[in-house]
């Protein structure tokens, strides 16, 4: 998020308007923005998909919640100032990196990182044009919880899995076949072993991994530098606490950039069956064994397998101090629970600290559902892993009308919604009018 401040104004009148806050980003550098990403898409122009991606693109201040947009919305909610069409983001909507109606209009909305990062605004906007594309293909916005992936022994898989990933990245074409056979077989092994939803897992695979896939091969203008974005990616997912919201992004984007650098035609995917990794099995002819468990035990060993058990133990350690140290906070009164109905969530991987089956703790998180919208910005919250319950410390609440404060969060309640309290502790209840 960027830096922003209030200028202080001389009051003509006690009748004047309050200026808008400002902020570092402005129509000028939003300018540049769309000019890159018109460019990036007319030069791909439709090479990798068969469609060129290019359409209204809006970034959002998440602190003042402005909007710089490159194309007026259809209701006239947005109003041209410095080239640029501009306005204010409603409170009660969740900013997020994605395809978003706004003024009957889609935008591929990008929320401005905390500090300005050209290539992550621009690979943003990439994959939230390549979603409206899916969208318009009749594959909806869906947000991933697979909750079997933070589990120790999937973890090991996925660890391995990746490692595996890793070498085929760093590999000529010859040894190549030879890592990604082990990366699958390491796969199918996981598969065998831990009961999963293969079809969750791919469908996690073709949305999110498909979208960074793009925007990585989009926005690099070489396969060199796009290859080493894929490894850093690698190396950033195999460092974060949870897997949970991130192991199909990171790894479907590799299964496609692999097919995709070998000459595979990225259009033969089907958005609506089968696996990105079968095509790959297919398309580079491997063989696997009959049963993976057999023989993908002792090929662990060639992967350090002891050292990322030592690694989940280090883990497994961290959660119980976590608990011990942060738990209370959300259990001891008061506490303010909120019961999720249909919920919208945003947050960033990397805020994200499992307590093993306690539920997750994320240290910043926007949530909107039937009651409203509820943002933390410091001292985390507790979401319960089945996704239905919230808890907040709820030490120093305070009330106005429908806007609920906390340590270090607020809530903003739909007008049929309130708080109440039941001994120490606080919920909510939906009202009769």
């Amino acid at each position: 998020m960027h830096k922003w401040f209030i200028v202080s104004v001389v009051l003509l009148s006690a009748a004047c308007a309050r200026k808008e806050p400002e902020i570092n980003f402005q129509a000028s550098e939003a300018i540049k923005y769309f000019n890159t990403i018109d460019s990036i898409c007319n030069k791909d122009n439709g090479k990798l998909w068969g469609v060129n991606f290019s359409g209204p693109v809006m970034f959002v201040d998440r602190p003042s919640r402005r909007i710089f947009a490159s194309r007026p919305d259809r209701e006239g909610l947005l109003r041209i100032k410095d080239g640029v069409w501009q306005g204010i983001f409603p409170r009660e909507r969740i900013i997020e990196n994605g395809p978003v109606e706004y003024g009957g209009e889609y935008y591929a909305m990008i929320p401005l990182p905390r500090q300005e990062d050209r290539y992550r605004i621009i690979t943003m906007a990439v994959s939230a044009l390549y979603r409206i594309y899916l969208k318009s293909n009749g594959f909806e916005p869906e947000r991933f919880f697979i909750r079997y992936w933070d589990e120790r022994p999937s973890r090991v898989w996925l660890k391995l899995e990746s490692r595996a990933l890793k070498k085929a990245l760093q590999s000529d074409r010859e040894d190549l076949p030879g890592y990604l056979r082990d990366a699958i077989i390491f796969r199918s092994a996981r598969r065998e072993q831990i009961r999963s939803s293969q079809a969750d897992e791919n469908r996690f695979e073709k949305y999110n991994g498909l979208s960074l896939f793009t925007s990585v091969i989009l926005c690099n203008e070489t396969e060199e530098k796009a290859n080493t974005r894929m490894i850093e990616n690698i190396d950033f997912f195999y460092s974060l606490p949870s897997f949970s919201r991130s192991a199909g992004t990171i790894l479907g984007s590799v299964y496609a950039f692999l097919l995709y650098r070998n000459g595979f035609d990225i259009k033969g995917i089907s958005l609506n069956g089968g696996s990105i990794d079968s095509l790959a099995v297919s398309y580079f002819g491997l063989e696997l064994p009959e049963i993976s468990r057999d023989v993908a035990g002792s090929l662990a060993i060639v992967y350090d397998v002891d050292a990322i058990y030592k690694e989940e133990e280090q883990r497994m350690t961290g959660i119980r101090e976590r608990v011990r140290r942060q738990l209370s906070k959300f259990t001891e009164k008061p506490v303010l629970t909120l019961e999720l109905e249909s919920p919208n969530f945003d947050f960033e991987p990397e805020d994200v600290r499992p307590l093993d089956t306690l539920g997750t703790i994320y240290n910043t998180l926007r949530v909107s559902d039937n009651w409203g919208k509820l943002t933390v910005e410091k001292g985390g919250c507790l979401l319960t892993d089945n996704l239905k319950t919230i808890r907040l410390g709820a030490k120093n609440i305070k009330e106005s009308k429908n806007h609920i404060n906390g340590d270090g969060w607020q809530l903003i309640l739909n007008g049929n919604w309130k708080v109440v309290k039941q001994d120490d502790n606080y919920s909510l209840r939906k009202t009769s009018f």
